[in-house]
């Protein structure tokens, strides 16, 4: 069974690599203008998307100011109106910034939620989302919509609905998520393309070095020290 859910996976990210390559850049300009600009990005995701949110966020080959916000409960109240705006309050974005919001269904209010409100104050919003199944499931959300209308750029992973796609014989119910994976390798194209969009306009990237690279200790302090006014933040990923 994994020889077929390992071809599912490579299948979705050719499909993925072909369908979103104006979106891919699209959202790396959006990064790298708002990097070049001395702003912050920021990535949000309530439940299992906050481990995408987690996942371009103080790492090796990962750009330094791009800061994860945390959903303290883990998406335990991601269908909540209210919560959304109210957690977001918490957190100083700014005008001219970026953030990733993270939603495969895109249909639960607590993102939609930080989609809006960052909209409202300023932000450029990229979504990343599955249209497959958003556009198949109602939104819980009053407005009656979903992530992906509340975004500028709508980075499509394609997952099919429910997530799961490998079939067993003798089992009603799906298993091998796709969400996980094809989300990560999305949010690092973008990622690389921010770099070399950077490279391009003369701008040196702020690329962190793993920290279990010797040497990368004095590399990796001389950038975190350009944005140490968001220094409360490192806690959450360093």
């Amino acid at each position: 069974m994994h020889k077929i859910y390992f071809n599912t996976v490579l299948e979705a990210i050719k499909s993925m690599m072909d369908s979103q390559e104006k979106a891919i850049e699209e959202a790396a300009k959006l990064v790298g203008d708002c990097i070049a600009d001395g702003k912050h990005v920021y990535t949000f995701g309530s439940g299992h998307s906050q481990l995408l949110a987690r996942e371009i966020t103080g790492r090796a080959g990962g750009l330094v100011p791009v800061y994860h916000l945390p959903d303290p409960i883990w998406g335990m109240v991601e269908r909540m109106e209210g919560f959304g705006e109210k957690l977001l309050e918490q957190y100083p974005i700014q005008s001219g910034e970026v953030i990733f919001v993270i939603s495969n269904s895109g249909r639960n209010p607590e993102p939609i939620e930080f989609a809006i409100g960052a909209k409202e104050r300023g932000l450029k919003v990229i979504a990343l989302t599955s249209l497959n199944h958003s556009k198949n499931v109602d939104s819980r959300h009053s407005s009656g919509k979903k992530l992906y209308e509340c975004a500028d750029v709508i980075l499509d992973t394609g997952t099919p609905k429910g997530d799961a796609t490998v079939s067993f014989e003798g089992l009603s119910i799906k298993a091998g998520a796709l969400s996980t994976i094809l989300g990560a390798s999305m949010l690092n194209a973008v990622m690389v393309d921010a770099i070399q969009y950077l490279l391009d306009k003369g701008i040196e990237p702020p690329v962190m070095i793993s920290l279990n690279v010797d040497g990368s200790d004095e590399h990796n302090e001389k950038l975190i020290a350009r944005y140490r006014e968001m220094a409360w933040m490192q806690q959450f990923f360093f």
